[in-house]
């Protein structure tokens, strides 16, 4: 999981929907590592049972899928190919939409995003 706060460049925890997203995982059963480059701290005593990694990439490592909550410039700039390399499943939940779907698809990801029709239904 990547980004937990509210919004991006913050620590605030206030309302943000990593608080309600990472419980639900892990009620299904999934086990979270997470990021987030200012909101580890705050987020440690609200989030019990995450494991906090030191960077995006450590958090992606072995991941059978990948969940972006919160929009950090630093997530767009990640290198995709190391991504899908490290991950167990190259699979991506973008709930910020911060990255293109063809572009995604292009690189082999089953990317998932919000509020965009499916690439099948755009003709590509």
């Amino acid at each position: 999981m990547l980004g937990l706060t509210f919004k991006p460049n913050t620590d605030d925890m206030r309302s943000a929907p990593s608080l309600t997203i990472v419980p639900a995982l892990q009620a299904a059963g999934a086990e979270v590592v997470a990021f987030d480059p200012k909101g580890i701290a705050a987020a440690r005593p609200l989030l019990p049972g995450v494991t906090f990694a030191q960077s995006p990439y450590e958090a992606i490592a072995g991941a059978h899928a990948l969940v972006i909550i919160t929009e950090w410039e630093a997530f767009r700039a990640l290198d995709l190919q190391r991504v899908k390399a490290s991950m167990r499943q190259p699979i991506v939940v973008d709930l910020r939409n911060i990255y293109r779907p063809d572009e995604m698809a292009a690189l082999g990801f089953d990317y998932h995003c919000i509020g965009r029709a499916p690439l099948r239904d755009r003709g590509s």
